[in-house]
């Protein structure tokens, strides 16, 4: 594979635009080094679970190739698996479309009926800046439609160039090579800027063959019928796992005044992406990401806008893994989905200072999003001909949201705030069709339906904080939170069992139809944050917090007709209510000094969840059992090194409805170090040292292999968790200049 990237000639090349550029020279006092939205209050409320910045998050770079895991050490965040780039967060059992999920502003939707394309897959980690997440408590001023926690992400923020400067061109160059999938890939960024106007490059490209298990987890065998002629696929191979993905951006920034305006445009191309616990794999997938943004200061306050549009053509078939060619024949050529999905966002927010202790916050958003999703017939087959099959026909999905928040500082001691947020939600979906005429019993009916919904949702938060002195901060509060279903949720029609058994956004292997009168989740929180921490060196510190979540009207899944143990079953989704509660633990302390040895640094993050049904009495579905991981940090000069253990425990506690498979339990050791001039930056690690065999709890079943048209084909029979990956070595180099 060659890669082309050449991160000086981008910068000179981009450097033209400046060409003739006469440095200004205003008075210092009226250049604004940086334009930043801040309230004018010390600590914003409320504390985030988790935040980071690019150089904490430089380390994990050369050792992952999806963003999500950026999260993999923040407080009540897991992951579950999926492709290669796109596992879904987890937050404290809450996951996918329960939790709200900004890039760069933008509230992107996954346009899959398997959610393929998460936002989070829509941005390399090579180009994330900034995180900050919210795990229990969520400001309405950050978004609404949501039950669990938000997300907030942030890429490369533009860089001016001081007053005086002149022309400033800058930019990074890196690659990576991990061993287990033979994984590769390069990144590149340059900016050319002088003190007012900044143009930035950023991009991307890597790829992975299938990952291997510490050891076989199935039968090794001959791959036959499948898009790329026969293969063996050995007992240890994780098959559909591999994946090559693209990304491009180019931002432009203007600032001056006490205003700064953002133009960025964005393209992304996954041409495959397996899925070893999914039906389908991702063949294609195509995004342009339009965003535009503005940033003022004024004497009352400040003021932010965006509007942005993204567009995602998605494609899924049997890649090369799976049986490609069906029927007696083997003339059937497998079963091309496509999917294309239309996204504008437009959002306002003004932070208004009402005195020197009111903080005022109101604005507004609103989101139109369109959805097709149509399977193209295919000859040879009685079943999949002669018409296209439509699973969502123009499907709509419209948000109107407005939100008041006033956050006061009473006494440097005491903070709170409270929030309320509207969220009207409007769906619709036209008329749908299957294959042929034996999908008319289902198709009849949903087209005689009246399929315009209309939901209004509140939202409200109410939280205080209390700072006693220096060294402790005690939160808490209560929220009230609401989400609408998804279009598939609602309006994915057929019970077919073909048809059911391609619409799984779960990865559990079983099938799904949708509810048109499904009702909108509500959730209620209550959280409470206990912080110890060392007031002046920041030598040490505990994080403690207990929360406890009711949802009414949990969109949760019963069986179509009968459902048998022990094998994939027909489900149809359901409102039903349910609980959680749980406790995160995080920490950190100052190990010593030894005079020639560096520093020493220990810290952990613990954290438990539970989940039930209370409708049902069962257990919520793909719940992290509890989990630790502990880190032994050393630093020296330029170095640093890591040693890092993962803990995880049983999963007993499953999914009954879903035939949830139980996991055992497990230990991971992770080495890795690095050396960083902030010229350069090397880094060099192991993970899964000790070559530990695990199955992933929340890694859903494994149907990477043969006859997975079928919802219990041959070849991935059911029962099989999908693993973690075996002992890899990986390599990463960065170059700034």
């Amino acid at each position: 594979m060659q890669h082309h990237f050449r991160p000086r000639a981008a910068a000179l090349a981009i450097a033209t635009l400046f060409a003739g550029t006469t440095p200004a020279h205003a008075d210092p006092d009226q250049v604004m080094e940086e334009v930043v939205v801040r309230a004018p209050k010390p600590v914003p409320l409320p504390m985030a679970a988790g935040t980071s910045n690019a150089d904490a998050m430089a380390g994990k770079r050369a050792a992952l190739s999806d963003s999500a895991q950026l999260l993999n050490d923040v407080p009540g965040v897991s992951l579950s698996a999926a492709g290669g780039v796109s596992s879904l967060p987890v937050i404290h059992g809450l996951a996918d479309d329960r939790n709200r999920i900004k890039v760069d502003g933008m509230d992107l939707v996954s346009a899959c009926a398997n959610h393929m394309n998460p936002p989070l897959s829509y941005i390399d980690p090579s180009n994330v800046e900034n995180l900050k997440i919210y795990s229990s408590l969520v400001p309405v001023s950050v978004g609404g439609d949501s039950i669990g926690g938000a997300i907030i992400v942030g890429s490369k923020a533009p860089r001016f160039a001081d007053a005086g400067e002149g022309l400033l061109t800058t930019g990074e160059a890196g690659a990576f090579y991990r061993s287990n999938g033979n994984a590769h890939g390069v990144h590149a960024s340059a900016t050319a800027a002088n003190e007012r106007l900044s143009v930035t490059y950023n991009g991307s490209t890597e790829q992975s063959d299938n990952y291997k298990a510490a050891q076989a987890f199935k039968p090794g065998t001959l791959a036959t019928w499948t898009k790329t002629g026969d293969h063996w696929i050995g007992g240890d191979e994780v098959a559909s796992s591999s994946y090559k993905a693209e990304n491009h951006s180019l931002g432009i920034a203007l600032r001056g005044g006490g205003h700064l305006f953002d133009l960025k445009a964005g393209f992304q191309h996954i041409p495959y992406q397996g899925f070893p616990n999914q039906h389908m794999d991702m063949t294609d997938n195509r995004s342009t990401q339009l965003n535009a943004g503005y940033t003022g200061e004024f004497a009352w306050g400040t003021l932010a806008a965006r509007v942005y549009h993204e567009t995602t053509r998605h494609k899924m078939d049997f890649a090369d893994d799976k049986l490609y060619w069906y029927g007696a024949a083997h003339n059937v050529a497998g079963m091309p989905m496509d999917t294309d999905g239309s996204n504008t966002g437009v959002s306002l927010k003004a932070d208004i200072t009402l005195s020197e202790r009111d903080l005022l916050r109101v604005g507004g958003e609103v989101q139109r999003y369109r959805l097709d999703d149509w399977w193209a017939p295919v000859a040879n087959s009685k079943m999949m001909s002669p018409d296209t099959f439509w699973n969502i026909n123009n499907g709509k999905r419209d948000r109107f949201d407005v939100f008041a928040e006033w956050e006061a500082e009473w006494s440097p001691k005491w903070l709170t705030l409270m929030g309320i947020r509207s969220d009207t939600v409007k769906m619709d979906a036209g008329n749908v069709q299957g294959y042929n005429t034996m999908y008319s019993n289902n198709a009849a009916p949903f087209n005689a339906s009246n399929r315009k919904k209309t939901d209004d949702n509140i939202n409200l938060t109410a939280l205080a904080r209390y700072t006693p002195n220096a060294r402790q901060t005690y939160e808490g509060g209560y929220s009230r939170k609401s989400r609408s279903p998804s279009l598939y949720e609602r309006y994915t029609w057929s019970t077919n069992g073909m048809a059911m058994t391609m619409n799984n956004w779960l990865n559990d292997g079983n099938g799904y139809v949708g509810d048109m009168n499904l009702k909108p989740e509500v959730a209620h929180t209550l959280s409470f944050t206990m912080d110890w921490h060392d007031g002046a060196d920041n030598d040490w510190g505990m994080k403690i917090t207990p929360y406890y979540t009711r949802v009414d009207n949990y969109v949760d899944a019963q069986c179509l007709t009968t459902c048998a143990p022990n094998r994939f079953n027909y489900l149809k989704v359901a409102n039903r209510d349910a609980r959680l509660y749980g406790l995160d633990l995080s920490g950190f302390a100052g190990l010593g000094k030894l005079a020639g040895f560096g520093a020493f640094t220990g810290k952990g993050v613990i954290s438990y969840v539970d989940g039930k049904d209370t409708s049902t009495g069962e257990r919520l579905y793909n719940i992290m059992p509890l989990n630790a991981r502990l880190t032994l940090e050393h630093r020296m000069g330029n170095w640093t090194t890591t040693i890092e253990e993962v803990l995880v425990s049983a999963k007993s506690q499953v999914s009954q409805v879903r035939n949830e498979i139980k996991t055992a339990g497990y230990g991971l050791l992770n080495l890795r170090t690095s050396y960083d001039t902030k010229r350069y930056r090397v880094d060099i690690g192991i993970d899964n040292a000790l070559n530990k065999f695990y199955a992933q709890p929340l890694g859903g079943a494994y149907i990477g292999q043969g006859t997975t048209m079928s919802l219990n084909g041959a070849g991935a029979p059911y029962g099989i968790a999908v693993p973690g990956m075996g002992r890899s070595l990986y390599a990463g180099l960065s170059v700034k200049f």
